[in-house]
């Protein structure tokens, strides 16, 4: 399979089960209406774990550009793949929102709160105020980013992907790294996914959401564009910033 085609997929079914809990629990007439904060958060670590099982074996399992973006510039992966694996990511969560959309149709229908339709395609801060909210989000990714490259150590596992052009990356690709990637999720989740909802992937935040501007929802709101570029950059600031940290630390 190729590497692009793989990150599609992966995101796609990470969009598909994280987005779809947050639906579950916040759409009226859902049997998992009101689960609350701790069936989202294990749902989305679960949605991790899953998609890296799936595609991690071909391409590492990014699915998420600020992982892309931050291993590239700590020079951890080759930069003229960046681009691709990034556009696969968006496409992958725009694909994965559309599947959510249709799994929860009726209860879309019968949900009149527009916020938490928005908050089942994008995140949102509890407390607005852009600035913290970005440095949130730098936080949360920079941790992300560390803490994967930590459990992807080649003295933790030493599991290899070859990717286009013979090149070698060590990942957390290996039986166990997808495992406790997904424990790992689960846990910035608790810890620090209070402020924002901790997006910490721009494709997860950018691709629902045009998604939900696009489609003709009943009871539909408005898209919140002007918040939309801090699930986008934040996360590419911490990412960059947590896999140089890394490299600087480790390697």
């Amino acid at each position: 399979m190729n590497v692009y085609v793989a990150e599609f997929i992966g995101t796609a079914i990470l969009i598909l089960l994280g987005n779809g809990v947050v639906a579950n629990v916040l759409l009226n007439k859902s049997k998992g209406n009101n689960g609350g904060w701790i069936v989202i958060t294990t749902a989305w670590g679960l949605a991790v774990m899953t998609g890296a099982y799936a595609v991690g074996w071909i391409s590492g399992a990014h699915l998420n550009p600020a992982l892309t973006i931050g291993f590239a510039m700590a020079g951890l992966f080759p930069k003229n793949l960046v681009f691709g694996y990034v556009i696969a990511q968006i496409l992958g969560a725009m694909f994965g929102q559309i599947l959510v959309y249709l799994t929860y149709k009726r209860h879309y229908d019968e949900t009149e709160d527009k916020g938490l339709i928005l908050a089942s395609f994008s995140t949102g801060p509890a407390i607005r105020d852009l600035k913290w909210n970005f440095v949130t989000e730098a936080i949360g990714t920079f941790m992300l980013v560390f803490g994967l490259l930590a459990i992807g150590h080649v003295k933790n596992q030493g599991f290899q992907v070859t990717l286009p052009g013979g090149i070698t990356a060590e990942g957390f690709t290996g039986i166990l790294g997808p495992l406790l990637a997904g424990f790992y999720i689960w846990s910035l989740g608790l810890s620090l996914g209070g402020p924002t909802g901790y997006a910490i992937n721009p494709a997860r935040d950018l691709g629902p959401r045009i998604i939900h501007s696009i489609l003709p929802m009943k009871n539909k709101g408005d898209s919140d564009w002007s918040y939309s570029w801090v699930p986008v950059f934040g996360p590419i600031v911490g990412g960059i910033l947590g896999a140089l940290a890394y490299v600087a630390l480790f390697n």
